[in-house]
């Protein structure tokens, strides 16, 4: 079978729609339109239900799919062994991270790592869920959370603190308090949701503190499904919010509240697949990362 064809089909399956293959592949819709009816032409057989809501595999298909997948990631791997056979680390490098941890604080410190590697072609995925490394989707993971997969190398990157925020004009209209009590004398708060979708645990920690166990969590004036979206609720004022300090150190002007008092912590790991253990690339930026989250950590302690 045509390689071209197959990986055609194999997007459009993975995709569900001949609109998504088209975007994934960089092709017009009806050209993989042709390529898909030309594989099903070559095999005498119909790989797609095709309805209005988009593309169901038939078994045949489900079966091709399959194979394909494995095709696709032993030449996503042999593509990184043919670039790391190269002197220096070159081609491109897919990183994923947590949408609030990549743009805040990942992506300030990527024009170091590009000033160091300039060969090295950066492509970020950012996603608050868990791209499939085993699968290759994605290189390298930077994750607050341990990994959930086989095959997979782990190390631990960094411990993260997260303690209370607050705007100054939210502050200046309520008030700043002064003990853990006062968080049930007419203050707001900005929480994460939905809870069981949240990237990191104990996320919305600012909600129980200081209450007994078992009790009735402060009510949220606002939710939202992002902690960018958290910082950016507590820029404007809405109320008190729980932030790993990543996030709130990159806006100084927040300001702590009950800077005694500090909120769970959570480890952040960086995460690979086995295959690309001895890749110059992974290893180029893993190397970074433990760098930066060092300089990073010491700098959090002035």
């Amino acid at each position: 079978m045509d390689w071209d064809k197959l990986k055609t089909f194999h997007a459009a399956a993975d995709a569900g729609s001949l609109t998504g293959a088209a975007d994934t592949l960089g092709m017009s819709q009806s050209a993989v339109s042709r390529q898909i009816s030309a594989l099903e032409a070559e095999l005498d057989i119909k790989l797609f239900h095709r309805h209005a809501r988009g593309l169901l595999l038939t078994e045949p298909g489900r079966l091709l799919f399959e194979a394909a997948g494995e095709i696709a990631n032993r030449v996503a791997v042999a593509e990184a062994r043919v670039q790391d056979s190269r002197d220096k680390p070159t081609g491109a490098l897919r990183i994923t991270a947590p949408t609030a941890l990549g743009s805040i604080w990942l992506i300030p410190r990527l024009k170091r790592f590009y000033a160091l590697y300039p060969k090295i072609r950066l492509k970020l995925l950012l996603a608050d869920h868990e791209l499939d490394l085993a699968g290759l989707e994605a290189d390298i993971a930077i994750r607050p959370w341990p990994s959930t997969q086989n095959e997979l190398v782990q190390r631990r990157l960094m411990q993260v603190e997260q303690h209370l925020y607050a705007a100054p004009d939210y502050l200046e209209r309520h008030g700043t308090p002064a003990k853990l009590a006062d968080l049930d004398n007419g203050h707001q708060f900005i929480a994460y949701g939905p809870k069981k979708l949240a990237p990191i645990p104990n996320l919305n920690w600012q909600l129980t503190i200081g209450r007994e166990a078992g009790t009735t969590p402060r009510n949220a004036v606002i939710e939202a499904n992002t902690i960018k979206a958290m910082m950016r609720a507590t820029e404007a004022g809405f109320g008190i919010c729980g932030l790993p300090d990543y996030v709130a150190h990159a806006n100084p002007g927040l300001v702590r509240v009950l800077p005694e008092i500090d909120g769970p912590t959570f480890d952040v790991y960086v995460v690979f697949p086995e295959e690309l253990k001895g890749s110059r690339r992974v290893a180029a930026f893993r190397d970074f990362l433990l760098e930066s989250a060092k300089a990073w950590k010491a700098d959090a302690a002035e």
